[in-house]
């Protein structure tokens, strides 16, 4: 997304770039996948939820116009319990005694005069109480993130987590319908061909050249080469591989650059994706797992969001099981994830003993989503810095290093391409002063 997000810009100045992608496809994360029979997963959980207008009419461009608008569902399950998501604001149906004490401890801690927020960790407890954020913050951070809450900075929440009022939360204890307040509300996804559909328009922009994985950055001659044998120059070069590896690739790259590339966390991820001889197996798009012993992290129901995902009649589930080569190592084979989330699926009631899993596939991401922990800020600004001395842009989630979703990955790319366009320009202009 990243990467077309730069072609696009590029293509506006009149440039055609070349784009060189490691796999036989195009899309690298946004990418789908067709399985027999007839059912389409996408690379982890993808909907375009963007309120940018800009954004908005290039992806329906480019699905022309074809695309489902879904008012979204989301639950969580935690001890046998599904409430609403966010749980901060339905915990009606909870425990009695887990209720009491959640408002007790908000509103003690709301009466404290404000403290000193040094992690992550402090702001869920000055946000929610000591209770709620040790029962459902912490423990999912455990799980999605690898680490504890108080290893993480809050430079990446933004709109993620709802900070509710006490009155939002008396309300959501005492009422079963109390008001979905969420970032996303409604979300686009294309009717047909799955998410990267959206970047159909998108491919024509940049001359594609598959199966390129890239070795070895020679910034002195401006030099590439890739394991296929193939060495080519480039005027300008804008990255979107993940930072580790990008800068284990660069000739010369200083040693403390290489070390602080190696301070940066990501967490990996097995998808595993399933096809179930039954379509009503949840009513939300999304389930959010806070049970430590429950093995995957997040689902989603990938038949809920295109009719063209599943045969009908037929329900998909893509199950999500993290790991992290700073904090939980990968071990074994994907494939060995299968049998753990069916029969965890079955442990939460989502599976029932008639269901039967028609189709059954995994596959391992090594990198997921961003981890930001206490060492990220110092690493990244190290290893930035340098490729901004050396002139290679950066874009997307693993080339700027941040929790982005797709419209915001788009973006980076076009403000990578910008970058490279205003350093040609200044460097054009500087070579006419120097001819005149």
């Amino acid at each position: 997304m990243a990467g077309f997000g730069a072609a696009h810009r590029l293509r506006e100045e009149g440039i055609t770039p070349v784009m060189y992608d490691k796999n036989s496809y195009y899309g690298g994360h946004t990418m789908s996948f067709r399985h027999e029979p007839g059912l389409t997963f996408d690379i982890g959980p993808h909907i375009s939820f963007t309120k940018d207008e800009r954004i908005q009419e290039l992806f329906a461009d480019s699905v022309d116009q074809l695309y489902e608008t879904i008012q979204i569902n989301l639950n969580n399950y935690w001890r046998g319990y599904w409430p609403q998501h966010p749980v901060q604001l339905h915990l009606h149906g909870l425990p009695e005694e887990v209720i009491v004490k959640v408002i007790a401890d908000f509103v003690e801690e709301r009466q404290k005069p404000e403290g000193p927020i040094n992690n992550y960790n402090d702001w869920l407890v000055a946000s929610f109480g000591s209770t709620f954020a040790e029962l459902f913050p912490k423990q999912y951070t455990r799980k999605y993130h690898l680490t504890t809450a108080e290893n993480m900075s809050t430079d990446w929440l933004g709109p993620r987590i709802y900070r509710p009022t006490l009155e939002e939360v008396l309300r959501g204890a005492i009422s079963a319908s109390s008001p979905n307040i969420h970032y996303i509300t409604h979300f686009r996804y294309p009717k047909q061909g799955g998410f990267v559909s959206y970047l159909r328009d998108f491919v024509p922009k940049g001359n594609i050249k598959l199966d390129h994985e890239l070795t070895s950055i020679d910034p002195r001659i401006n030099e590439i080469e890739f394991s296929n044998g193939v060495r080519t120059r480039y005027d300008a070069l804008i990255s979107s591989v993940p930072l580790p590896d990008l800068i284990r690739m660069i000739k010369g790259v200083p040693a403390d650059v290489l070390e602080a590339s190696r301070k940066l966390a990501c967490s990996s991820c097995v998808l595993v994706n399933l096809g179930v001889d039954r379509a009503d197996i949840s009513s939300a798009h999304m389930s959010y797992f806070y049970d430590e012993d429950i093995c995957f992290t997040r689902l989603g129901f990938p038949h809920m969001l295109s009719e063209d995902n599943a045969p009908k009649g037929m329900g998909s589930i893509q199950a999500e099981v993290y790991f992290s080569d700073k904090y939980k190592p990968f071990t074994g084979k994907p494939e060995d994830w299968i049998q753990p989330v069916i029969d965890d699926l079955r442990r939460c009631g989502l599976l029932h003993d008639g269901d039967q899993v028609v189709f059954k596939t995994a596959m391992y991401l090594p990198y997921a989503n961003i981890i930001f922990d206490l060492d990220r800020a110092a690493a990244l600004k190290t290893v930035h810095g340098y490729l901004d001395e050396i002139g290679i842009a950066y874009c997307g989630r693993y080339g700027d290093w941040g929790y982005m979703w797709t419209d915001e990955s788009f973006k980076s790319g076009e403000a990578a391409a910008e970058a490279v366009l205003s350093r040609s320009a200044a460097l054009d202009v500087r070579q006419r002063a120097r001819i005149a």
